[in-house]
């Protein structure tokens, strides 16, 4: 298809899947995440928090459900969907702007909702590979990123966190084996922009005193991918401050093989792994000092 050319779809399949997308300002990624998702349901909604560029638009021309809600946080932004969109399918698929379905995968989910699925499963671990300046990022424990992404209507909730939120469900897991990419368009001054302010909310998230809160996953080893996460997390979170963003790099790059994703690896595992963190424990110290 051609700049300027009319959009031709195929026919989306009236699958038992709902598919719910978050958007702001996401007109560089929205159109892919949707075509993606049409490939699995005609059932898509979109909950948009005041964009301003040509997002809109696409997603009308697309044909997708298209929801307005102010945004708080992540959390808050995903439960206001499940709680008040008219969802009438037995399962819903949650995804970012910026994230697109595989072929593998939607092929892969296809296959575990035409075989009813088991009874015991409520919800799917779904692996994401970030794609960072144009490059895939494969090392440093980025890959596979598991996350819930996909469950049956009314057994998930999103954890009641600042930042950092996942997806949880009451009754048994599995995971599927194929990839969801997480496609990172927004230049570089937009990404630590935007890293800037969830580091304020991290840095709120981390002077919570009773970590184990409901609505929140607590860390178990041997448990769930995000139960594991938060484990390890939990390792981080009691080191030296500002002296762990230097330790969690090395883990990464080094000890993980993050340089093998070359120079898009070295930006991303530089800003994502140390920049980040480092600034989020710089602003815990200021407070501190202002008590």
């Amino acid at each position: 298809m051609t700049d300027g050319e009319p959009s031709v779809y195929r026919e989306a399949p009236a699958a038992a899947l709902s598919v719910i997308i978050l958007t702001f300002n996401s007109a560089a990624t929205i159109r892919a995440t949707l075509e993606s998702a049409r490939e699995l349901s005609d059932d898509l909604h979109v909950v948009d928090s005041g964009s301003t560029d040509e997002t809109l638009g696409i997603v009308q021309a697309l044909g997708a459900h298209l929801h307005h809600h102010p945004f708080e946080n992540y959390g808050a932004q995903r439960n206001w969907a499940i709680d008040h969109l008219p969802i009438s399918r037995p399962w819903q698929l949650h995804l970012d702007a910026d994230e697109r379905l595989s072929p593998e995968l939607a092929r892969a989910i296809q296959a575990a909702l035409q075989g009813g699925a088991d009874a015991g499963i409520a919800g799917y671990f779904i692996p994401r590979l970030t794609h960072f300046l144009g490059s895939p990022i494969r090392h440093g424990g980025m890959y596979p990123n598991w996350h819930m992404r996909l469950f049956r209507t009314g057994a998930g909730r999103c954890e009641s966190r600042l930042y950092d939120q996942h997806f949880y469900v009451e009754g048994g897991t599995g995971r599927l084996p194929y990839p969801m990419i997480d496609d990172v368009r927004m230049p570089l001054a937009e990404w630590t922009s935007r890293h800037n302010r969830w580091s304020d909310a991290q840095a709120d998230e981390l002077e919570v005193r009773h970590p184990a809160r409901p609505g929140v996953i607590a860390g178990r080893f041997g448990g769930t991918p995000v139960e594991e996460k938060r484990a390890l997390r939990g390792l981080f979170n009691r080191s030296p401050p500002l002296w762990r963003a230097f330790a969690l790099f090395v883990y990464r790059y080094v000890i993980r093989l993050g340089f093998l994703d070359g120079t898009p690896g070295l930006i991303f595992f530089g800003l994502q792994t140390f920049w980040f963190h480092f600034l989020i424990d710089a602003k815990l110290y200021e407070r501190r000092r202002k008590v």
